[in-house]
């Protein structure tokens, strides 16, 4: 029994369908991430999954009951699944320790315990239009936890957050989850937030589900340049091209290599490549991104190397696991 399954979800909107035939399963205690482009369905199949939409075919199971959609009961969503939005808001001019009451079915040792985790316990005796942004966003995140859901549902969380409080809040899912024994499903259109999080990925295009694996096996083995450029840079190069023979000796009659910037080394000696000339290079924080021509091609290369200028000769090698796209 799957603890929650979408089974051929569609949902149709003005001038193109929202969503298509879509259909997967998760696992207890499973981090599953959605991706895709602005429009592709994202928000529209997880609101479904969780009871706060209503498909227009298929249907959805949690612990092997149904889910009704929105036109099939008074008040949305399910008391098993918790929904925080991008768009979440707190009632103005309440104590914190209220709003927080208001929600809650733990006990108060439990309770304690989530708000120490949600890192709020020192905000309580505050009102809610005294707090900052990611505050907020954490005391929204403990009153929909200690209603104790057993699914949780992300969408977007990130999304306005700066770097510190984006940082807090992953610590703090993290650690509900560790304890609390929750699943989670988590929605972004950021790679950096999903690849070292996720047990399993789903990549949305047009309201289709196009690819669904582990986060390694996507990022390496996409299947098409939308799900490979979700999910980071790249560079696709012909095999018919003499240089990119070189490059990569294997011959084939179809396709084109996908190089991650990683898979590509540049070294100053003549005797570790094939010779190329560097275009230009960006400080990425823990490497450069380093563009360099060969032949009329142009490849990214994550390079440590911060001493390569522009017209600078390198020579380039690439590593010989990367994917031949088709």
């Amino acid at each position: 029994m799957a603890f929650l399954a979408v089974k051929g979800v569609s949902k149709n909107g003005v001038d193109v369908p929202v969503l298509q035939d879509i259909s997967f399963e998760m696992e207890r205690l499973e981090n599953l991430a959605i991706a895709g482009e602005t429009g592709s369905g994202k928000t529209s199949l997880v609101q479904i999954a969780g009871g706060w939409g209503q498909a227009d075919a298929g249907e959805v199971y949690f612990n092997d009951k149904r889910v009704p959609g929105t036109l099939e009961k008074l008040l949305p969503g399910h008391p098993g699944i918790a929904y925080l939005s991008q768009y979440f808001d707190l009632p103005p001019h309440y104590w914190v320790h209220e709003l927080l009451s208001y929600t809650n079915k733990l006990s108060d040792d439990r309770a304690t315990r989530l708000y120490e985790l949600c890192r709020i316990d020192h905000l309580v005796q505050r009102r809610s239009s005294q707090l900052s942004g990611g505050e907020r966003q954490r005391i929204a995140l403990a009153r929909l936890l200690n209603s104790n859901p057993q699914l949780l549902i992300l969408d977007e969380p990130f999304s306005n957050l700066d770097a510190i409080n984006k940082r807090i809040i992953k610590e703090v899912v993290a650690d509900v989850r560790a304890e609390f024994g929750i699943s989670c499903i988590l929605v972004s259109h950021d790679a950096a937030d999903i690849l070292g999080w996720a047990h399993r990925l789903l990549i949305l295009q047009q309201g289709r589900l196009v690819q669904q694996g582990s986060p390694e096996l996507l990022y390496h083995q996409p299947s098409s340049a939308y799900v490979a450029g979700l999910l980071g840079e790249y560079t696709l190069l012909d095999p018919h091209d003499r240089h990119v023979q070189q490059l990569i000796p294997l011959r084939t009659d179809s396709g084109q290599w996908l190089v991650r910037p990683e898979q590509v080394f540049l070294s100053t000696e003549a005797a570790n490549g094939i010779a190329a000339t560097v275009l230009q290079q960006s400080f990425r924080g823990s490497h450069f991104l380093t563009t360099v021509r060969v032949g009329e091609k142009a490849i990214l290369a994550a390079s440590r190397d911060a001493s390569l200028q522009p017209g600078a000769t390198v020579f380039v090698s690439v590593a010989a696991d990367c994917w031949l796209l088709q």
